[in-house]
């Protein structure tokens, strides 16, 4: 085999040692970007869960504080009505 020949055989036996290693690692960092998508969307499903228990609880605290603001209405309304009849 000539020298040129055995040079070219080295250089192609190399690109594809290198191509091959390249190939395998690529796909180690897509396996592991994967991953940790999954791991990202776990953690905005249980964010999105207590947001959505926060904006519940506060609905809950609107509706009861409506509510004993219209019955304090209520009350001094009903006052102010009695006072005017004295």
């Amino acid at each position: 085999m000539s020298t040129v020949s055995k040079v070219v055989l080295g250089v192609s036996a190399v690109l594809t040692a290198g191509t091959v290693a390249g190939v395998h690692l690529r796909q180690k960092q897509e396996r592991e970007r994967l991953r940790e998508g999954v791991y990202r969307d776990l953690e905005r499903q249980e964010r999105k869960k207590e947001n959505i228990r926060i904006l519940e609880e506060q609905i809950s605290l609107t509706k009861k504080l409506e509510a004993e603001r219209l019955g304090q209405t209520t009350l001094s309304s009903g006052s102010s009505q009695r006072a005017g009849k004295q």
